[in-house]
C-alpha cells in the first residue's frame, strides 16, 4: 500500500541570537562558580553557533520561574509561533486548513488545556470535524512517530493530515547547582534551542511532488530508561541526559537501520539523503561511524545543529527541510532521532515526482 507524501513543509523560528553571546550574556555569570571552566569548555565544544530563544535568557532570565510561570509563557509564545509553521507548511503544499482530516502536534516543553491543537485549529479556521492528536514528552524523536500516525491517518482515511513540532526549551534554564546532574544541566543549557516545523500529508494519488512514507521504525532498549529523562519540577523541566548516550546508540542504530533498508532491497549506500537528528556532535560521530558514512552525508544534520542548535522534535524536519532545499535533493532519505527511553526511531522516504 502506497504511503502518504509530504507534500508541504513549512518552518517558525523565534528570534537567533549567537552562541557566543549567550555565553558572555548570561550562561558565564550563570556558572561562575566552580564549574564555570568546564561550561565554557561544553559551550566551545557543542557545534552550535546561532540558535533561537523564545525567552532569551539575554533579556529574561528564568532560571528561577515557577513551572505554573513558565507554562503560561509557553502558551502565549507557541500559539503565534506554531501558526506561522502550519500556515507556511498548508501554503507550500497548496491546501486549507478546512481540509485537513488531521491535526497532530508533538510537544514536550509546556502544557495548557485548552492545547496548542485546539487553539491552533480555532485561530487557523479547521473544519469542526478534524481529528486532532497530542504527542507529549517523547522529546527528540516525537516527530517521526508523529510522521507514523499522519502516514496511516492519510492511507487509512484518503484525507491530508498535518503535523506540528514546536518546542520551547528556552523556558526551562535551571538555577545552577551542583554534582553530576548540574553538568548534565550545562550540556543541555549549551545545546537546546526553539522552534517550530510543520509538515502536510496527502495522499500519494495527489499531483505535488514530496517524500513519500515508505515505513516508520522504532527499537527501544529498556535497560537504558535513566539515561535520558525530562521531569516535571517546580522550577520547569530538568533534563536528564547520561554520557553514556551514544555508547547506547551505537550497539543499536546500524542494525536498526540495516533491516528497514533491507525490507525495501536497498543498502546503506545506495541511500544519498541523511536527516539525522543532531542531538550533539557524539551523537552524530556514533552515527556516521556506525553506518559507515561519509562526513558529508550528515552535513545537513550538522548545518542546523550549528545554525539552529537541538530543537528537540522540529529538529529532524529542519535537516529533511534542508536536504529538500539542497540544489540535487535526494531520491532515498533515512530520517532517524532519537530520544527517552532510549528509543530510536527511523523512516524511510522516497521522492514520488507529480503524478499525472
Amino acid at each position: 500500500m502506497a504511503g502518504a507524501v509530504i507534500s508541504g513543509l513549512g518552518v517558525a523560528l523565534p528570534p537567533s541570537t549567537v552562541q557566543d553571546d549567550l555565553w558572555e550574556g548570561f550562561f558565564a555569570q550563570h556558572y561562575a562558580g566552580g564549574r564555570h571552566r568546564l561550561a565554557r569548555r561544553i559551550f566551545a565544544n557543542s557545534g552550535v553557533v546561532t540558535r533561537q530563544a523564545a525567552v532569551s535568557p539575554l533579556l529574561e532570565d528564568v532560571s528561577e520561574w515557577s513551572t505554573e510561570r513558565r507554562m503560561r509563557r509557553y502558551q502565549d509564545e507557541a500559539v503565534p509561533l506554531g501558526k506561522a509553521a502550519v500556515s507556511r507548511a498548508l501554503a507550500d503544499a497548496g491546501l486549507s486548513a478546512s481540509e485537513l482530516g488531521l491535526f497532530a502536534v508533538c510537544s514536550c516543553t509546556g502544557y495548557a488545556t485548552p492545547g496548542l491543537d485546539i487553539l491552533l485549529a480555532r485561530d487557523l479556521d479547521m473544519s469542526p470535524t478534524v481529528q486532532r492528536l497530542f504527542v507529549g514528552h517523547m522529546g527528540c524523536y516525537a516527530a517521526l512517530p508523529g510522521l507514523g500516525a499522519t502516514n496511516d491517518f492519510v492511507v487509512a482515511r484518503g484525507r491530508p493530515a498535518l503535523l506540528l513540532c514546536t518546542e520551547l526549551t528556552s523556558l526551562h534554564v535551571q538555577p545552577a547547582g551542583t554534582g553530576a546532574a548540574d553538568v548534565q544541566q550545562i550540556v543541555s543549557h549549551a545545546l537546546f534551542s526553539d522552534a517550530a516545523a510543520a509538515a502536510v500529508l496527502t495522499s500519494a494519488a495527489r499531483s505535488l511532488p514530496g517524500y513519500q512514507v515508505r515505513e516508520v521504525v522504532a527499537v527501544t532498549d529498556t535497560t537504558t530508561t535513566g539515561h535520558m529523562t525530562w521531569e516535571v519540577t517546580d522550577l520547569g523541566f530538568r533534563m536528564g541526559l547520561s554520557p553514556e548516550v551514544p555508547a547506547v546508540l551505537s550497539v543499536h542504530v546500524r542494525t536498526l537501520v540495516s533491516d528497514l533498508l533491507a525490507r525495501h532491497g536497498l543498502t546503506i549506500g545506495e541511500v544519498d539523503g541523511w536527516a539525522v537528528h543532531p542531538g550533539g556532535p557524539r551523537i552524530l560521530d556514533v552515527v556516521r561511524e556506525r553506518l559507515g558514512l561519509q562526513e558529508s552525508a550528515l552535513a545537513a544534520s550538522r548545518g542546523v545543529l550549528s545554525a539552529y542548535g537541538n530543537c528537540s522534535s522540529p529538529t529532524v524536519l529542519l535537516v529533511l527541510e534542508a536536504l529538500r532545499r539542497a540544489a540535487r535533493p535526494p531520491r532515498w532519505v533515512v530520517m532517524l532521532a532519537f530520544g527517552p527511553g532510549l528509543t530510536l526511531y527511523g523512516a524511510l522516504l522516497e521522492f514520488a515526482p507529480a503524478t499525472r
